[in-house]
């Protein structure tokens, strides 16, 4: 089975013509994990600073970043329509959340 590489060229991720609606109450041809779904890649970043107040006090600044990159993160059941009477049958359809940052102060005493 060919696999579309690139989900966001707007083409099914795999070749539809290959499936086809089985008669109501007969189990489908299809093997159990036929194709594999689009991958994810990841990158999550964090930068720490720690500044002495004291012998016994510190004062931690944080800046966390998720999917750093901002690659688009095609995973999980969702991603690809896998309902064969859809009209996105075969389609990439959903996609993790983008980069997301936060800031974080903490006191330690």
């Amino acid at each position: 089975m060919q696999i579309n590489h690139n989900p966001r060229n707007g083409l099914p991720y795999f070749n539809t013509s290959l499936f086809s609606a089985n008669a109501l109450g007969t189990p489908g041809t299809a093997s159990r994990r036929s194709f594999y779904g689009p991958g994810m890649l990841n990158f999550d970043l964090a930068l720490l600073k720690d500044v002495r107040l004291s012998e016994s006090k510190s004062l931690q600044f944080r800046l966390e970043s998720f999917n750093t990159f901002n690659h688009a993160q095609f995973f999980g059941a969702a991603a690809v329509d896998g309902g064969i009477d859809d009209n996105l049958f075969g389609q990439v359809v959903h996609a993790a959340s983008p980069r997301l940052m936060q800031i974080a102060l903490k006191f330690t005493f």
